[in-house]
């Protein structure tokens, strides 16, 4: 498992391409997602091009941020334009997003790489990933067991390998138990220092 500022200086020193490694995560995706369920979809065409031109600026010796060119997934209540945000509700199976959330805005301006949305209790109403419209998230540290949730899927994702890093939202522990049963670190901001705008909220005051 890589964390940012590792994966950062590997492109820094150039020791390995933005392509190189989203196409590594992209790959462990698909050979071992179909056991785990971690991801509701794919954005393999858009997260490689986007890879292209930071490893292009990287090439010309131009700075970059910290977290540009890395691997991100995002749960599927947070919106990202022209993609789908389920909330894992067959209510919500074909709505295409029609704007970016403020969260995503933000990481695009940072020139992060969106690999897909991950799985969650529907409406993030649940603490176990298991209440999903699209079938229940396993924990990678032991199929059997459930991964926590509602933000199962960004905190299996992370676990298994197959992003560096993933945004979830924490009404009631959402973030923080899953990352306790999947063994990653979650962190959950203090409520209004990050925008909820594009979030598909469970509850507004919280």
């Amino acid at each position: 498992m890589l964390t940012i500022k590792q994966a950062h200086e590997l492109l820094l020193k150039r020791e390995v391409s933005s392509v190189e490694l989203t196409q590594a995560f992209l790959n462990n995706i698909k050979n071992k997602d179909k056991d785990i369920c971690a991801f509701l979809s794919l954005t393999e065409e858009a997260a490689l091009e986007a890879a292209k031109k930071v490893d292009e600026r990287i090439s010309r010796g131009e700075p970059v941020e910290m977290l540009a060119g890395i691997p991100a997934a995002v749960k599927d209540n947070i919106l990202v334009r022209g993609g789908k945000t389920t909330a894992a509700s067959k209510i919500l199976e074909n709505y295409i997003a029609p704007y970016d959330a403020t969260v995503i805005k933000k990481l695009k301006e940072e020139e992060v790489i969106f690999i897909g949305k991950t799985n969650l209790d529907e409406f993030a109403m649940g603490s176990s990933t298991e209440n999903s419209g699209f079938g229940p998230t396993k924990n990678p540290v032991n199929l059997e067991r459930v991964p926590g949730g509602s933000s199962g899927g960004s905190a299996a994702a992370v676990k298994a390998g197959f992003c560096v890093y993933a945004l979830g939202s924490d009404t009631g522990g959402s973030i923080r138990q899953p990352a306790s049963f999947c063994g990653v670190v979650g962190f959950k901001p203090t409520y209004g220092a990050v925008s909820r705008h594009g979030l598909i909220a469970m509850a507004s005051s919280l």
